[in-house]
């Protein structure tokens, strides 16, 4: 039984952890895979509408634009640009230090927000959104530098490492995780293909581990909001037009739900959630048609100047104008909502733009991995590649609705494109 179990396990590691055709699909399986243990949740929220023909066509659209680039060998072009790219280190320092300037000042201001709900509310939106450069900057240099060490021992991996850790840590003083996400598991992708093969046995308990320390990172950040605050309040809709029968199967529900322990419901709490509000796009969708663009179109007129609605403000209004009537909030109100990217498509334009939208994801990663396959490892599209497919993985939870993150992404695939891809380190 032992050298069996052995066998397979061996079998299971000679998968390519992060290659296009496992990392994101396998980390979109699990993560709704997970979310069927709602522990009574999908009945407090009365979920409806199934959402399994979306995530099996996100998939399926998935590997075909993965498996098309890849047997055609295609990238990305120079788009003319080639002679630039022995600059491209040298703009990353730039914005490097546009992003220390940023975050030093917030500093200054009192801008920590691990610990208190109004400062991280409160961040100024100019210099938070600067402030990201410091991250994503410092993520590059480390990254490049990593790959282009001649010997790379254990004492120098661990030296990274803790650079690594020193920027998270000062990231997570702002209270939000996503950064430390991307930061996270692209260093790991860089070790995997520049210092050492991880094997996929190891990756699933490594981000077992990731997944509870996040998961309890947000259920300890709840636990700690001042009651006192408007947008702390935990008040649920007004259930007085409600049935008396209807009332007390809500509140059978959320009985049902409170018999689990709350430190055990956080474990999974974002995957749960996650599935509710795609059931609930799914739903809404069904009754009032899509929004056409308007999801989309909020992730660049939220700098515009005045009052604008965010995307995922516009997924509080959507998820909520169903459960309020059903006397319960997906969403606390003031709250934003993060519709998951299939959520994203879905709402804007229903199956068609899930496939579009999925399409293009597995072939722009598989052109970002194939300047790897014809350069070597040893090179930028390394740092590009476990940058762009930790951001797709990363954005299956939070939808790519934020602004910053699109910037990044345009950058560090221009960067790859007009790099040369003349090394005899290949990848194999």
């Amino acid at each position: 039984m032992l050298l069996k179990f052995k066998q397979i396990t061996n079998k299971i590691n000679k998968i390519d952890t992060f290659s296009p055709y496992f990392f994101l699909p396998f980390i979109l399986a699990l993560y709704f895979f997970l979310s069927l243990f709602d522990f009574s949740r999908f009945e407090l929220f009365n979920v409806r509408a199934s959402i399994w023909p979306a995530v099996f066509l996100a998939i399926i659209c998935y590997y075909i634009g993965v498996y098309i680039v890849d047997k055609l060998g295609w990238t990305f072009p120079t788009f003319g640009l080639s002679a630039l790219g022995k600059y491209v280190m040298h703009f990353v320092v730039l914005l490097t230090l546009i992003g220390l300037v940023a975050y030093v000042t917030m500093i200054f201001q009192g801008s920590v927000g691990i610990s208190d709900e109004s400062v991280r509310r409160g961040l100024d939106p100019k210099l938070n959104f600067l402030s990201q450069l410091l991250w994503f900057g410092v993520l590059l240099l480390l990254s490049y530098r990593m790959i282009k060490e001649s010997n790379m021992t254990w004492k120098k991996a661990i030296v990274y490492a803790l650079a690594f850790a020193v920027v998270m840590t000062a990231f997570l003083l702002m209270g939000y995780r996503t950064p430390l996400v991307i930061m996270l598991f692209t260093g790991l992708i860089i070790f995997h293909y520049c210092v050492k093969r991880i094997k996929l046995t190891w990756f699933i308990t490594f981000i077992a581990l990731v997944g509870i320390f996040f998961a309890m990172f947000g259920f300890v950040r709840v636990l700690t909001e001042d009651p006192t605050q408007k947008f702390n309040d935990r008040s649920q809709p007004d259930r007085e037009h409600m049935a008396e029968e209807d009332v007390e199967k809500l509140i059978t529900a959320e009985r049902r739900v409170n018999l689990t322990p709350k430190w055990v419901r956080a474990i999974n709490q974002e995957m749960v959630t996650g599935h509710i509000v795609l059931s609930k796009i799914i739903e809404y969708t069904e009754e009032e048609g899509y929004t056409g663009g308007e999801m989309h179109k909020g992730i660049f007129t939220t700098i515009l100047p005045g009052e604008q609605v965010s995307p995922r403000m516009l997924v509080t209004d959507v998820v909520n104008s169903l459960s309020t009537e059903e006397g319960k909030y997906i969403t606390r109100p003031g709250r934003t909502t993060t519709p998951t990217f299939i959520g994203q498509l879905f709402l804007d334009g229903g199956y068609l733009l899930v496939s579009i939208g999925f399409l293009l994801y597995g072939a722009i990663i598989s052109l970002v991995y194939n300047k790897i396959k014809k350069a070597g490892v040893k090179t930028f599209h390394s740092v590009a590649y476990a940058f762009v497919i930790t951001l797709f993985t990363v954005s299956m939870h939070t939808g790519l609705l934020d602004l910053i993150f699109v910037l990044m992404f345009a950058f560090v695939v221009l960067a790859s494109s007009i790099q040369s891809t003349k090394n005899s380190n290949k990848l194999t």
